[in-house]
């Protein structure tokens, strides 16, 4: 059973959903498909502005995800810049699945901007010591992220998850049936029990 995974750097709920849906794909053997999906591309579309919300609201938020790391113990903390352009972030981690390091690759890049605070990631020279530390060339890293191939290709995973009716991240699909947010691990995990139980019927 496939789980697909749409995901943005920028998002901190992806950030503990990417964590807490792991352990739950592996044991429903499960393949874990991330999708990278521009959401400030879909934001922008839709005139939102994230900090551009109510002062209270946005305290509020930041304290339920400091509850989130607390409770999951997690060494999550907001960085000194937030939001970051994440378009290079996207591309450049399409690259890395190419290069069958998906997985690594962005586990690397939510760890440097959400647990050690390193807002350089919005930039191939903070991009690409952590490509590098993985066995990626630098250059060909930008490259190829700079290639309207890759480019190509975020606009259309972008398109198919909207089209899909992803409407923020984390989005994930079992199936056709999708669950939005870091807090649908209970859904998830039924989901893939219950597609278990349908293909040994």
């Amino acid at each position: 059973m496939k789980v697909d995974f749409y995901w943005d750097i920028g998002s901190t709920n992806t950030y503990f959903a990417l964590k807490l849906i792991q352990p739950i794909v592996e044991r429903h053997s499960a393949e874990l498909n991330l999708i990278p999906f521009n959401l400030g591309y879909v934001f922008r579309s839709n005139n939102y502005i994230l900090m551009n919300e109510p002062t209270a609201k946005l305290s509020n938020r930041r304290r339920d995800l400091m509850r989130w790391a607390e409770k999951h113990e997690l060494p999550f903390r907001m960085p000194d810049k937030f939001p970051i352009k994440t378009s290079r972030v996207l591309r450049s981690a399409l690259v890395m699945r190419e290069s069958g390091l998906g997985l690594r690759y962005v586990e690397a890049l939510f760890k440097a901007y959400w647990e050690d605070n390193d807002v350089g990631i919005e930039n191939y020279e903070g991009l690409v010591p952590i490509a590098s530390s993985l066995g990626m060339d630098g250059v060909e890293l930008i490259e190829r992220s700079e290639s309207e191939q890759i480019r190509a290709q975020l606009i259309d995973s972008t398109n198919t998850g909207i089209q899909r009716g992803v409407f923020g991240v984390p989005s994930i699909f079992v199936g056709d049936e999708l669950y939005w947010g870091k807090d649908r691990m209970e859904f998830i995990e039924e989901a893939l029990a219950n597609s278990s139980l349908d293909v040994t019927n």
